[in-house]
């Protein structure tokens, strides 16, 4: 079922280790005309972008949502791998001129990072006429993640014009915008969608106190790691606990495993605070792995663990993931 559709970046990560210190290579009076090249131990290529990494989680979840974002020519790798995962990629445009935006970082052994991040094909973003994509029939939800900030702006306009639910996603494209362009994407969402820090910062862009946001968009949800999840609307404010683990291996991509589970929930008819369990729960199995998306879990394995985390919590939560996952795998 193609319901759910999923804007924002996509990108890859090139990852690679410098055994040394980079301080060590730097020479304190010259670094005017300082030019550097490391040789590196090794080179790990993941696969991500924020709308990516949704539409990943999603498909895990049984869903096919319809991934809309820009790449370049080089994505024919990636495009396999996500439709072979379930993602419809049929809405992806594909730039003539510039690369897949990348993400290019070398560490060394202080954890110290040189890194590039080239937006390639994401500046053709804006260019997305997504009301062409969805064409005349109702979509569950838009998922409106970060992307080049003109097209953030153009899909949640799109979305009001319609009269589409949309989840307005803007994290780290925060700092990029300004106040009045961030009101303008909010405004009239049906779910805001932020960190904890990420939401202190649109407030103070914004000029404007959390307990008023209810009043520009439906319902907050605004993820606080280990903490949980704070979802506040109109009626008041309830918390979720994050689902345990014992320990993180790669914070990278937890949020967006979360949004793939609390966007599922949606649309299987839950209510906020159930739907955010079920984002908790996808959460936890991202965490657990390196790179945001490496990790995987089927069907039975999920509802096991989302019955043992918060079955006297959440059964409302419990209850539909068994009843869409098992039976889908039935």
């Amino acid at each position: 079922m193609t319901g759910i559709y999923v804007t924002g970046s996509i990108a890859t990560d090139h990852l690679m280790t410098f055994p040394g210190s980079f301080a060590e290579q730097l020479i304190a009076d010259r670094l005017d005309t300082v030019s550097l090249s490391f040789l590196v131990d090794d080179l790990v290529v993941r696969h991500g972008g924020v709308a990516a990494n949704i539409a990943y989680g999603l498909a895990l979840l049984g869903r096919r949502p319809r991934l809309v974002g820009a790449v370049g020519a080089d994505f024919d790798g990636y495009r396999r791998r996500l439709e072979h995962s379930g993602v419809d990629c049929s809405a992806v445009h594909v730039s003539r001129t510039a690369h897949t935006a990348r993400f290019i970082c070398t560490t060394d052994a202080r954890q110290c990072q040189i890194a590039s991040f080239y937006p390639g094909a994401m500046a053709e973003a804006a260019e997305i006429d997504l009301a062409g994509i969805v064409g005349a029939t109702r979509p569950e939800l838009v998922i409106v993640a970060p992307d080049a900030p003109g097209a953030m702006v153009r899909h949640a306009a799109a979305c009001r014009r319609h009269g589409w639910p949309f989840a307005a996603d803007p994290s780290q494209q925060i700092a990029r915008m300004s106040g009045a362009e961030i009101r303008e994407f909010v405004s009239g969402a049906d779910y805001l969608m932020t960190n904890e820090y990420e939401l202190n910062l649109l407030l103070e862009k914004c000029g404007i106190r959390e307990p008023d946001l209810p009043g520009l968009v439906g319902t907050v949800v605004t993820t606080r790691g280990e903490r949980g999840v704070r979802i506040r609307d109109r009626n008041g404010e309830t918390s979720v606990p994050a689902a345990p683990i014992p320990a993180v291996v790669d914070p990278t991509g937890g949020g967006d495993a979360f949004r793939s589970g609390f966007v599922a929930g949606i649309a299987w008819g839950l209510a906020p605070g159930d739907a955010a369990a079920v984002g908790c729960q996808v959460a936890a199995f991202a965490l657990r792995h390196e790179g945001s998306q490496e990790y995987a879990f089927t069907p039975e394995a999920f509802c096991s663990a989302l019955v043992e985390n918060y079955r006297d919590t959440r059964p409302g939560a419990v209850a539909a993931a068994v009843l869409r996952l098992e039976g889908a795998a039935a």
